[in-house]
């Protein structure tokens, strides 16, 4: 079995949907999460908070310099992810289909470096 991460793409910029459509995506994340989890394939995952509050830190010979704000200045940002494992990349890819229906974003899919 192998383990992939499907990461969540977001534009915090885009007009935010109505509060009935995001109540209904977040049914059906929460309904894709269990069918995740009871066919034992879920490892972990979680949404997160805006790029807006994230801190980078970037160690170099014993120095750290934190700065605050997304890592990356890009239109999409990073809103969430799972990890799961699986027979294979066919698998992952229509997990991730359903979760991009789910969550109405872009799933991207990306194995983990073999040990």
């Amino acid at each position: 079995m192998k383990q992939y991460l499907l990461s969540v793409h977001d534009d915090p910029d885009a007009e935010q949907p109505a509060p009935e459509v995001m109540e209904r995506a977040y049914k059906a994340v929460a309904e894709f999460n269990a069918d995740l989890q009871a066919s034992g394939a879920f490892v972990f995952g979680g949404g997160l908070q805006p790029a807006s509050t994230a801190t980078v830190v970037r160690g170099h010979e014993g120095d750290v310099l934190m700065t605050d704000g997304p890592y990356a200045e890009t239109k999409e940002q990073l809103g969430g992810f799972w990890i799961i494992q699986v027979a294979d990349l066919d698998v992952a890819l229509e997990l991730a289909a359903r979760g991009s229906e789910a969550c109405n974003n872009p799933v991207e899919v990306r194995p983990f470096q073999d040990e």
